[in-house]
């Protein structure tokens, strides 16, 4: 651990990452110790700041290289030469060598290369942080791509994993950070980065999310051949389309930039509202736009090793979240928000709806156009800070996803208003849900278990008034025995008294020696003691 520290520590300097932050906003004993590095004074290599930014990016892996791509798609937030650097981590990592890949193949698929395909070029078409993908040729024909996880890879991402859980646990004792539950999200990102490091899992994923666009105009995925899948290799079929960050080349097959923004977002909203199932990973690396239709565009999507899913509970409020915020409802959303416990016991919605009317106002005031949902996530982050809003791991995926969907669709179509465009899709999906259709599609889920309910329920009909009439005899029973002992409470008092004054005129009748001695001459008063003790000892 202590050594990834230093090789982190070692990167940021070599590659001179200090000057992208100016040295004012660090903190001061960071600021103290930075004016007495050696390490300062090393130089740029003339690289530029995006260049040196995404080198050393790729030098310490696949969790750096991720965050990288994410950051690639908000070029509303990064400057134009950082983002123009950084889109080169989404396939241009660095390959390893194609005698390595063709060696693992042979070892996933139990056979030669020559016996499996009738082609392998082992020259890779795309590498990327995780894995690389090869060109490949079926004996029937079928042209294939094959993806080969990068080896060696699973031991660097358990060390970079290990760091960020020290550093969570670190944020977690310090009581402004322990809202965003800094060692839940380690947890989550943990589990997503390792599902990618298993084949049969994007497979799966890929086939779930074929299904559910099966026919569908929006979008399409390639085909996994299953016989030729395996943990660390997986076989797929090539798709011919145009990277959907070659806006160029859109441009010159005639493709209706606006509806490809707006189709990016309803597919979004498809996957996460009507399937609940959405890629969680689309950063422009592993979109495609098909070159048939170009006037009615479609997207072909790769890549699913990370995917997401919500809870229902998560769904509707949500919906209604941001159905909330398309209104300008602040006292609404302040409201869900509570319900959901999203926010700290006792927040007044009144009070958080204040607050986020402050945040949201100047920013939803703009043109719809100048409106960037990104902003109004970073506002609502630091409003909330003081209402102790807890990060929702669960959530993150989502957020993380709506970002680089909105990033995406900027960069293809700068006036996009994603809010224009998502609002009827959400009012629709809420109609359906909480009207007769959704009721409808709820019975028809339930039904194979209703109707194998069905022939019990005379049965559980009769159970229930069994069970009904013994629970009245029992309460009837309780209550008996309550009276009872309400009794037994009121009759025991006086007599716990007489118990006590007894026992004490006994006591004092035979162990009061004096009395005793004065007993001989006048026994009468100790006998006549003694005697009301027994009595009032024995009287029950």
């Amino acid at each position: 651990m202590s050594l990834r520290l230093l090789r982190i520590g070692w990167t940021i300097s070599r590659y001179r990452l200090d000057t992208l932050v100016p040295l004012e906003r660090l903190p001061v004993v960071l600021r103290w110790l930075w004016r007495f590095a050696p390490v300062r004074l090393m130089p740029t290599g003339g690289y530029s700041r995006g260049e040196r930014l995404r080198l050393a990016l790729e030098s310490l892996g696949p969790i750096f290289v991720k965050f990288g791509q994410m950051l690639s798609t908000r070029r509303d937030l990064l400057p134009p030469d950082i983002a123009d650097e950084l889109k080169r981590l989404q396939d241009q990592v660095p390959p390893f060598p194609g005698e390595i890949a063709k060696a693992m193949v042979e070892k996933e698929l139990g056979k030669p290369v020559d016996e499996a395909f009738a082609a392998f070029d082992t020259q890779p078409m795309a590498s990327a942080s995780i894995a690389q993908v090869h060109a490949a040729e079926l004996h029937s024909g079928e042209r294939v791509v094959v993806k080969i996880i990068r080896p060696g890879i699973e031991r660097t991402m358990r060390e970079d994993i290990g760091l960020l859980y020290t550093f969570a646990r670190l944020l977690r004792r310090v009581p402004e950070a322990r809202r965003l539950r800094p060692v839940e999200v380690v947890q989550d990102y943990e589990a997503t980065l390792f599902d990618e490091l298993d084949l049969n899992k994007e497979a799966a994923n890929t086939s779930q999310l074929k299904r559910n666009f099966q026919h569908s105009p929006l979008l399409y995925v390639p085909t996994i051949y299953w016989s030729l899948t395996h943990r660390q290799v997986m076989v797929q079929e090539r798709i011919d389309g145009i990277p959907v960050a070659d806006i160029e080349a859109l441009r010159a097959q005639g493709t209706d930039l606006k509806q490809l923004a707006e189709r990016g977002v309803e597919i979004f909203f498809t996957q996460v509202f009507r399937d609940n199932f959405f890629h969680a990973d689309m950063h422009p690396g592993n979109i495609f736009v098909s070159r048939d239709n170009p006037t009615t565009p479609r997207y072909i999507a790769i890549d699913c090793g990370i995917v997401g899913s919500l809870t229902r509970e998560d769904q509707d409020y949500l919906a209604r979240n941001l159905l909330a915020f398309f209104r300008q409802d602040y006292y609404e959303v302040a409201v869900l928000h509570i319900e959901s416990g999203w926010v700290g016991e006792g927040t007044r919605a009144n009070e958080f709806a204040a607050a986020i009317r402050a945040v949201c106002e100047p920013i939803l005031e703009k043109p719809l156009k100048d409106i960037s949902f990104g902003q109004v996530l970073l506002g609502l982050f630091q409003t909330a800070r003081r209402f102790h809003m807890e990060v929702q791991p669960q959530l993150v995926l989502l957020q993380k996803t709506l970002l680089n969907i909105e990033g995406l669709g900027r960069q293809l179509y700068p006036d996009l208003d994603l809010w224009s465009t998502a609002r009827p899709y959400l009012e629709r999906w809420m109609h359906e849900r909480a009207g007769p259709k959704g009721f409808w599609q709820t019975l028809k889920k339930h039904a194979p278990e209703l109707a194998h309910q069905v022939p019990e329920l005379p049965v559980l009909a009769h159970q229930a008034l069994a069970d009904n009439k013994e629970q009245r005899r029992l309460s009837r029973q309780q209550t008996e025995a309550l009276k009872g002992l309400q009794e037994r409470f009121a009759n025991a008092a006086p007599r716990a008294r007489r118990l006590r004054l007894g026992a004490l005129l006994l006591a004092l009748a035979l162990a009061w020696q004096p009395m005793l001695a004065w007993a001989e001459q006048q026994p009468w008063p100790v006998l006549v003691a003694a005697g009301l003790g027994v009595l009032l000892l024995a009287w029950r």
